[in-house]
């Protein structure tokens, strides 16, 4: 094993985050000397593999749980115009990569499948209206169209309208720059860049074991080859832990005060995914509808064309699964090694004040195959048992975080914990994870190395590579840029 003493950074993880952190890094300092580690045989076998996801370029088109309503009937789209810049973002990351032919052909991992919104009934039909009434007037947005018409349903998603009758109450909206992306094809993408144009691969097989403080630099990192039981200890100015599920363990054993009070709820996935050709066919659209009334933001129902293994699929989903385990391939022992002495009060307060979640997941984990299908028959009428099979997707492991309030607050989405140097960094969370994941690594690089993003040199690479940095937006440069990936990206 290659290993040097030294290095800048230490990615620990090989998925989507250590991917974009590793190669934005290499861009701005191709001196800079980084080590990437990865558990398992091989990059992107966890959350960034295509069946552990949903796959859909979270842009806030189509996921109603962006666009909360008070209780005065206002429609807030903050965080919709957040994460709708966050995925453009991606976006020109993969554009530069693939004008500077580092990437051939972004047609391997991102497609053009149109976003949907589809909500059944009166009081979500009002909804559905309200938020195309708000959207519509910000320039991110004012693509999207909105109905109520059963014939124009038809024509958007016609599997879902089959066998229904013409008095449902119904509304739908559709943007039609909506995306289907293959993470699991990004990231090995994203790496063959780096080993073969920066000479930095992928040590796979190896775990690390902890992250120590160093005398003369940071940190010293414990690794152990998992085939042949060899130990090793490498020193790093930085560590980046983008572990998955994983990065909560590792983030406990490491010696910083911003760690206290973190704890994690382990949550796995599973999807019905169509084996019938036929009925692939009749379907291509990504259809999000709305959770049901105290059920979490990640249960929302929808019904999914994806292009894996180079062949269209279809799933619905998602259904939760309980498992104690923080990663697929992780221990039963995970969620117990994860209690410790700073975040009991976190996590049991987190637990007291989201009981209808844990009635929730209970009711999702002794559901049978028959429940299933008739969650699926909500959105395709004439849906039969022998046409779609269970697939177990990813773990995610949900934020559970000290509280003022409620002593511990279950949170969805992810966070950057730092060091006050900004020596180490860790993300936690889950969704919308892989599609903000440029965005989440600059936040990473202004923490780890600020020196690369405030020099002029750096400035100047980074208004290339990403031209929204740091920038405000206004319709004119959204919609120029828009256009620019679209056209590199073939979309």
């Amino acid at each position: 094993m290659n290993l040097e003493k030294e290095y800048d950074l230490i990615c620990v993880g090989g998925g989507i985050m250590s991917a974009n952190l590793a190669l934005l890094s290499k861009l701005l300092n191709p001196k800079m000397k980084i080590l990437i580690l990865e558990r398992l045989d091989e990059v992107a076998k966890e959350s960034s593999a295509a069946w552990n996801n949903a796959g859909t370029g979270h842009s806030a088109l189509c996921e109603l749980n962006y666009c909360p309503e008070d209780k005065d009937g206002k429609i807030s789209i903050d965080k919709a115009v957040k994460i709708c810049k966050q995925f453009e973002i991606s976006k020109q990351f993969w554009s530069y990569l693939a004008n500077e032919n580092l990437i051939e052909n972004p047609t391997d991992f991102v497609s053009s499948v149109k976003h949907h919104s589809w909500v059944l009934g009166k009081m979500n039909s009002d909804y559905l209206e309200k938020r195309y009434e708000t959207l519509k007037e910000h320039f991110m947005f004012d693509s999207i169209k909105f109905t109520r018409d059963f014939d124009k349903m038809k024509t958007w998603f016609p599997l879902i309208m089959n066998n229904r009758k013409d008095d449902e109450v119904m509304a739908a909206s559709r943007i039609d720059r909506g995306t289907e992306v293959n993470y699991g094809v990004l990231t090995k993408s994203l790496f063959s860049i780096l080993e073969n144009e920066f000479d930095t691969p992928v040590h796979c097989n190896m775990e690390v074991l902890d992250v120590d403080p160093d005398t003369d630099l940071d940190w010293t990192v414990e690794v152990k080859n998992t085939i042949t039981k060899e130990v090793y200890q490498v020193d790093a100015k930085h560590v980046f832990i983008g572990a998955g599920g994983g990065s909560l363990l590792l983030l406990q054993k490491v010696e910083i005060e911003e760690k206290e009070g973190y704890g994690g709820f382990p949550v796995s996935g599973e999807w019905l995914v169509c084996k019938n050709e036929e009925i692939i066919k009749q379907h291509n659209a990504k259809v999000y509808s709305k959770a049901g009334i105290g059920d979490p933001p990640m249960s929302t129902p929808h019904l999914d064309t994806r292009y894996i293994d180079g062949k269209r699929q279809l799933m619905f989903g998602p259904f939760a699964g309980f498992s104690p385990k923080f990663l697929k391939e992780g221990s039963n022992l995970d969620l117990l090694k994860s209690i410790q002495f700073d975040n009991i009060s976190p996590m049991l307060g987190a637990f007291w004040h989201n009981l209808p979640l844990t009635k929730y997941l209970l009711e999702q984990v002794t559901m049978s195959h028959k429940d299933r299908m008739e969650s699926l028959r909500k959105f395709v009428k004439d849906a039969k048992d022998e046409d779609w099979e269970l697939m177990v997707a990813g773990q995610r492991v949900q934020i559970i975080k000290k509280d003022d309030f409620e002593g511990g607050k279950l949170q969805f989405g992810t966070e950057v914990i730092s060091s006050k140097d900004g020596s180490i960094t860790c993300l936690l969370g889950a969704s919308p994870g892989a599609s903000t994941a440029t965005a989440i690594m600059l936040e990473v690089l202004e923490k780890a190395f600020p020196e690369l993003i405030t020099s002029i040199e750096g400035k100047r690479k980074l208004e290339n590579i990403i031209p929204f940095y740091k920038k405000k937006l206004n319709e004119k440069f959204f919609k120029e840029e828009l256009k620019k990936c679209k056209k590199t990206l073939r979309l």
